[in-house]
């Protein structure tokens, strides 16, 4: 066998991204709060770039963004985004501190010269901090100022505790029982464990500390002041049947009524399966929407625009562009000046470049673009604010051929379910065909399945027994 080496050419093909191509993408699939973010950090980090001041607050013409063209004159032919190595930029920074007194003079002469913050400006994040409501109190913590006003004896106390620490957001015990006898670190019986883990069951909210739904919802019942026995006798014997619609059988082997085991069972339907969340429930996320549509009443039609102030303007200090056309600076702070206005140059662009696809995803675009532009950006309505994926849901045709979205199928398959005759529901062979008559032929997989993610229970389920 002979070993060798040689040489070989091969031609392919490939898509390498540029790293103006791929900053441009990714500016696009910041949501706008991490979008303001990324500016930001740029701003703190890349002297050239400031934001533009409103009109009529006192803008001077002389810092018009019209700098970045004078910094496309200076570096043109120049396409390669360089990143320095040392983020800090402090010896950059220092170069540009001692150019001289000629520097100096410039600067003290400048009408460009502005600081970024002035004086009497209060600091926005300092101001945003006072502004925001405390923290909500934890569970836990809930739950621990309860437990230090329990009377028991010190090693029940000590246990309790314990037991407190592993309850989860929504009051369940998400430890074996056995297992917190080692975290107590002291001899601890079975017994004391169940006693400790019965006394925390007495806490508010009530139903915190069980161990599984069905013990939750005992707990619950067995605290209520009224005769709660037959309610606590379906849960503790007859759930299954229950949850397979068997009232009937339910009521023959209780020896109770129909009547008397759906009245029972609206009763259970109202208890709490996550009774923890009422203690310390996480605040709705505050959005701001990145496209606005409103309803011209004058022309009858809808109008979109972005959403205006969810982004700064930026712009290319002239100042800077100034100094690298005046001369005479060092080669490394020219370079250093270089890649920042470069770099501010392609931020802004990419930022541009996404207020024009959000603009065009509204109106309609590649199935792909849209896929990245839509991700974590929110439309205001006249009727609300929607996650733009929202109206991206897909589709299919009519037998008319028209077209109409899943969303569409789904409410239609909700509104078939709605008015069906309770006392004989429609199986899924039975909802293929009620579609298929109003012209959406839809498999009987995919009924299936929308109903399962609309909570639809099948159709024994659905029975009523009146």
């Amino acid at each position: 066998m002979r070993l060798d080496i040689s040489q070989q050419m091969k031609m392919d093909q490939r898509m390498v991204l540029a790293p103006r191509m791929i900053q441009s993408m990714e500016i696009l699939q910041l949501p706008i709060l991490a979008l303001q973010e990324r500016i930001e950090q740029e701003m703190l980090t890349n002297p050239v770039l400031e934001q533009e001041e409103p009109e009529g607050e006192g803008s001077d013409d002389s810092r018009s963004p019209e700098g970045a063209s004078g910094a496309d004159e200076e570096l043109e032919g120049e396409r390669t985004l360089q990143i320095a190595e040392d983020n800090s930029k402090i010896r950059e920074f220092a170069r540009l501190d001692n150019l001289g007194d000629d520097f100096d003079d410039y600067l003290r002469r400048s009408s460009y010269v502005q600081p970024r913050r002035g004086g009497d400006e209060r600091d926005r994040k300092w101001e945003a901090m006072q502004n925001t409501a405390a923290p909500t109190k934890s569970l836990n913590e809930y739950l621990h100022e309860q437990w230090v006003f329990v009377e028991c004896e010190e090693i029940i106390q000590k246990i309790g505790a314990v037991i407190i620490d592993h309850i989860d957001e929504s009051g369940y015990l998400s430890a074996e029982l056995p297992s917190l006898a080692e975290k107590v670190r002291a001899p601890v019986e079975a017994e004391q464990l169940e006693a400790a883990l019965a006394l925390v069951q007495t806490l508010e909210p009530t139903g915190v500390g069980a161990r599984n739904i069905v013990e939750c919802m005992l707990i619950q019942l067995q605290s209520n002041s009224e005769d709660r026995s037959l309610e606590i006798d379906l849960i503790e014997n007859h759930l299954k049947d229950l949850e397979m619609n068997r009232y009937p059988s339910v009521a023959q082997k209780t020896g109770r009524s129909v009547a008397e085991i759906k009245k029972a069972v609206e009763v259970i339907s109202h208890l709490d399966p996550r009774p923890g969340l009422q203690v310390g429930r996480r605040e709705t996320p505050y959005i701001i929407p990145d496209v606005i549509v409103m309803y011209d009443e004058d022309n009858d039609c809808y109008s979109a625009q972005l959403s205006e102030g969810s982004t700064p303007s930026l712009r290319i200090s002239r100042m800077y562009v100034d100094m690298i056309k005046k001369g005479g600076l060092p080669s490394d702070a020219k370079e250093f000046l270089q890649n920042n206005i470069r770099s501010a140059r392609w931020l802004i662009e990419s930022i541009e470049q996404r207020k024009s696809t959000l603009l065009r995803v509204v109106l309609g675009i590649h199935v792909a673009t849209v896929s990245r532009a839509v991700s974590g950006k929110y439309l205001q309505t006249p009727t609300g604010i929607y996650p733009l994926r929202y109206f991206f849901s897909g589709g299919t045709e009519t037998t008319a051929g028209e077209s109409v979205s899943w969303d569409a199928i789904k409410a239609k398959l909700q509104e078939i379910v709605d008015n069906e005759d309770k006392t004989n529901p429609y199986s899924d062979d039975k909802l293929v065909e009620e579609l298929a008559r109003q012209g959406m032929n839809v498999a009987r997989r995919t009924v299936a399945k929308y109903r399962s993610t609309l909570r639809i229970p099948p159709a024994r389920r659905r029975k009523r027994f009146d």
